[in-house]
């Protein structure tokens, strides 16, 4: 594992989107796995400033994002198609008809994870995944559980998932309680991982997820089994990492 850290949020989003563009150049018609949230933002809006500049064109590049809510119509202002249009494809010029989100709509939700991941095996797999990582370890919308759970799948949100994410909407009870979601093996099959972190508020689980143990109570100590994950993090974010002796780079 590779571990960069900056000096602050704007300085992780540029050396996150680095590395995406450096993918993309290497490889442009690559697969991308993007996630939503808060964290990757950034990332975001400096891909598209290089975009804008001429220096990066995402042209050839297929995408595919971590999950969905059930439910929830890609027109809907807080499902995650609208967040990846309004944050990232409405401002580059990669083909709407290659970018992918599991469909919220679907009559059968459990079906449509099956239909996701072979759309991302028909498209020879993910070369790079992007993921943020919740307070508790979670990645996609993997909670803390007794096992990993593999491929794309419906999953039944937390309660503190649900009173986290209720400030977006206009009340409790308009959020959705169940998602799709990628599962740990479908994440786990791409062939490099990046990993975004960022706020002294990541920092116990920052160290749990890459120097504890492997378990799926900590959902993104999976990572640590992978051979190419580069973990990105401001100094507040990986503070406990470094302390504990993880090397890194500034």
């Amino acid at each position: 594992m590779r571990v960069y850290q900056t000096s602050d949020y704007q300085a992780m989003s540029r050396q996150a989107a680095n590395i995406i563009s450096a993918q993309i150049i290497t490889k442009p018609n690559c697969v991308l796995g993007l996630a939503t949230g808060s964290t990757p933002i950034g990332t975001y809006r400096q891909l598209i400033e290089w975009y804008k500049k001429g220096d990066l064109s995402f042209a050839e590049v297929h995408t595919v994002n971590l999950d969905e809510y059930v439910g929830l119509p890609g027109t809907h202002d807080q499902s995650y198609r609208y967040f990846m249009q309004t944050n990232l494809f409405d401002h580059v010029d990669v083909k709407p008809e290659w970018t992918n989100v599991p469909d919220g709509m679907a009559a059968d939700a459990q079906a449509e994870g099956g239909r996701y991941d072979q759309v991302i095996s028909g498209l020879g797999g993910i070369d790079l995944q992007l993921l943020g990582m919740g307070h508790n370890g979670h990645i996609g919308f993997n909670e803390p559980a007794e096992d990993f759970p593999l491929g794309t799948h419906r999953v039944d949100l937390t309660e503190s998932t649900i009173q986290a994410n209720k400030r977006f909407f206009a009340s409790e009870a308009d959020v959705p309680r169940q998602a799709i979601t990628m599962g740990i093996k479908t994440i786990m099959q791409a062939r490099r991982i990046l990993v975004v972190v960022s706020g002294e508020d990541k920092a116990d689980i920052v160290l749990k997820a890459f120097r504890g143990p492997v378990t799926p109570k900590v959902p993104a100590s999976i990572l640590q089994l992978h051979p190419d994950v580069t973990l990105v993090g401001d100094k507040a974010a990986l503070s406990k990492l470094a302390a504990a002796g993880e090397s890194v780079c500034g």
